[in-house]
Formats: C-alpha cells, structure tokens, sequence
C-alpha cells in the first residue's frame, strides 16, 4: 500500500515520487528507460548564485564533461564525422553522415540545458542522431551559455552562423533549423529576430519540447510541476533569470510564445510529451502560430518526456516521432 500524504506510518511505505512512477501506457523500451532519466534528475547539483560566475563556470564545467563521456560513443553508433570550426565567428561542430552527399539541404542546431549548460559536443545525442536519420549535415551552434552571455548575445551567435551560411551561397530555403528546450526557445527567437531584420528565413522549423514563454505562464507548470521526471520548477526559475532580466522575459526573442506570427513564419513542427511541464508551452506557441496563419503542426507523444527524441532511439515512440521530423524535412527543405 503507498501512503498518500504525510509521513510513512508503522506498516505502510513512505510516499511515492510521482515523477518516478512511468506512465502504463509506454512502450516497454520507455519503461525499461524511465528510471535512468529519473535518476538524472535527483543527482542534479544546486545551482549557483547568478552573479557568482566562477561557480557557474566550474559547474558548467563539470556537467559537460559528464555529458561529453556519456555521449562518446554517439560517433561511431551513428558513423557521423565531427569537425569543429568558426562560421560567422561563432564556435560551430559540423556533424557529417557517412557517405554524405551535398544536395543542397542543411540543418542548424542549438542545444538545449536551460541556456546555462552543456555544449555541442555534449549534445550530440541529438544533432548525431539528426544527421544520422536525415542525411543531411548538421550545424551545432556552440553558443556562449548564460549566466556569462545573456540572450540578446546568443540570439546574435544564431543569427550570425545562420547569415554566414546565406553568406556562403546556401539557399535559405534549403536550411533547416532545429533547438531543443531552451535551444527551441533560442531557435523561435532567433528566427523572429531575423524575420524583424529582413533576413530571408530558412526554410523550415522544428521545435522539440520548446521552452517558449520563460515566465512559467500556462496551466502545467502547476498540474504536471510534481509529475515531470526531468524538469524542476526551482532550476528554470534560476536559469531564466539567468538568460534574460524579468523585465525582458516576455519580450518574444526571450519567450516566442508572445512572438507576432501574422507576418511571415517558416513551416514548423513542434513535438512534445505529455509528462512535460512544457506542455503549456507547446499548446500556446502552437495556438499563437495558427492563429496568425503560420503552417504549424504539434506533434505530442503520450507519456513521453522532455526531448525524449534521442533517447531510446529504437523505441517506438521515438521511431514514430523521428519519422515525423524526416517527413517534415522532405516536405519543407529543398534548393529552391
């Protein structure tokens, strides 16, 4: 018998962590997976205090390196070349498929990690996967994470890779651009921000399990708050206020939820999870988008967690969700 508030008495057991129990309706890959993406989450270490950079630095640190082991084997899983370069003066990998051919297309990434962690070589996960799945090469953004840059800066960084590329004689069109997380969030504003200046556009957008409106607006961060096994109210709290003052938190290049989407707008896909505190997030971007007329699909998943597209890459979720994105890119991308 689980007890269902208060403490544990004598003969009954102490009370479950709602976020560890996994949905009955997940494939058994995802059941086998949700105590490892549980566990990630209890040994999170605090955060630092904002203006105490130096911690900050030693933490980011020290979680990439984490992540760049865990995530070493992603090269030769998915037979992808790495190369680390300067485009538009900004750190970028550019991730390579075997036996890749140039027809025109290209993907940008910028990763997600609450805009104060990780790197793209510690997310290569996803932009390994992407490449691997799409054929095509993957640009990842390495931006400046917050607190050390704060949005207005990396928002540039994205920009500035992306024109490089235009710079070089790719057609916008034939440009994907891609985020997860706070990387969504960085994606849809960044694409604002080039749509304000008069930049040609790329020609698609995907966005996986975005962090569109940075205030905590929107009904689950309260209904699922207990229930999502990876997000935590307290850290998107702190890492928030470290990306953007509150003052700038509803300006739509911070939170494109609040974005003007009846002027042009690539074709974007949205995909998500129902055990996301972002799930708010998506439904309101994804409405915001419709209604000023933007080609838009969302894309949810049921019981799935935040990005949970390069986890258990075999499962049929994931399978399901990445056959969406490869048809989203051939629908959308071309050299036109």
């Amino acid at each position: 018998m689980v007890a269902v508030a208060g403490g544990a008495a004598f003969g009954q057991t102490a009370p479950l962590d709602p976020a560890r129990v996994p949905p009955d309706t997940l494939s058994p890959a995802w059941q086998r997976m949700w105590p490892i993406v549980t566990g990630f989450k209890a040994a999170e270490a605090p955060q630092p205090a904002l203006n105490d950079l130096a911690a900050w630095k030693q933490q980011q640190d020290a979680v990439d390196e984490q992540m760049q082991k865990m995530a070493s084997g992603v090269i030769a899983a998915y037979g992808v070349t790495v190369e680390a370069s300067l485009i538009g003066g900004v750190p970028t990998l550019t991730i390579t498929p075997k036996d890749w051919v140039d027809d025109g297309r290209l993907l940008i990434y910028v990763h997600g990690g609450g805009f104060t962690s990780l790197s793209a070589r510690s997310t290569l996960f996803s932009s390994g996967l992407m490449a691997n799945r799409s054929r095509m090469r993957v640009i990842s953004v390495d931006y400046t994470l917050a607190p050390q840059q704060r949005w207005q800066g990396t928002t540039d960084q994205v920009a500035a890779v992306y024109r490089a590329l235009l710079s070089q004689g790719r057609s916008p069109q034939g440009i994907g651009i891609f985020g997860d997380s706070a990387g969504g969030s960085i994606v849809a504003g960044t694409v604002l921000k080039l749509r304000d200046a008069g930049t040609p556009l790329p020609g698609a957008v995907l966005l996986w399990s975005p962090w569109s409106d940075v205030t905590a607006t929107g009904d689950t961060y309260r209904t699922l708050a207990s229930f999502d096994p990876a997000l935590s109210m307290d850290r998107l709290a702190l890492s928030a206020a470290a990306y953007a003052d509150p003052a700038d938190q509803k300006n739509p290049y911070v939170s494109p939820v609040y974005g003007d989407y009846t002027r042009r707008f690539p074709p974007t896909l949205i995909q998500g999870g129902t055990r996301e505190i972002f799930l708010s997030n998506m439904v309101r971007h994804y409405q915001a988008m419709v209604a000023g007329g933007v080609d838009t699909t969302l894309d949810l998943y049921e019981g799935m967690i935040h990005v949970f597209q390069p986890m258990a890459p075999g499962a049929p979720e994931n399978v399901a969700a990445m056959k969406r994105v490869m048809d989203f890119w051939n629908r959308h991308l071309g050299p036109r």
